[in-house]
């Protein structure tokens, strides 16, 4: 299983701007499609945005469609989630994740089988 490293959260205003970044380890990386789930405090983990590998095809869930996009870097195995016109409720511990098969439901967390550590963002009013 590779190792995935998410880097690039903290603490922003509202109405701002974070880059995350996820990165595999290791010499070999199969992965079908990235996603990145957030968690928010009392509440259960959600889908933020996919990515597949092969095509850029990009999915996104509906609280963060048209402020947050979804990108990746095929030669460096490097996956990214722009987030702009951040909200408080956009406060979570944000998760990348690999799938290393196709599903139609690439929303759900039981179509990934590899997830990062987690990095905290936390958007003040």
């Amino acid at each position: 299983q590779v190792q995935l490293v998410e880097s690039g959260g903290g603490l922003v205003q509202a109405g701002g701007s974070l880059r995350l970044s996820c990165a595999a380890s290791g010499r070999t990386f199969t992965s079908y499609r990235m996603g990145w789930f957030r968690q928010a405090p009392g509440k259960e983990r959600e889908f933020v945005a996919a990515i597949r590998w092969s095509d850029g095809n990009t999915y996104y869930a509906n609280s963060v469609k048209g402020r947050f996009t979804i990108s990746r870097d095929n030669a460096e195995n490097t996956v990214y989630l722009q987030m702009n016109s951040l909200k408080p409720e956009d406060t979570a511990v944000y998760y990348c994740a690999s799938g290393s098969r196709d599903s139609r439901w690439y929303g759900s967390s039981s179509s990934y089988d590899c997830w990062g550590q987690g990095t905290q963002v936390t958007v003040s009013s």
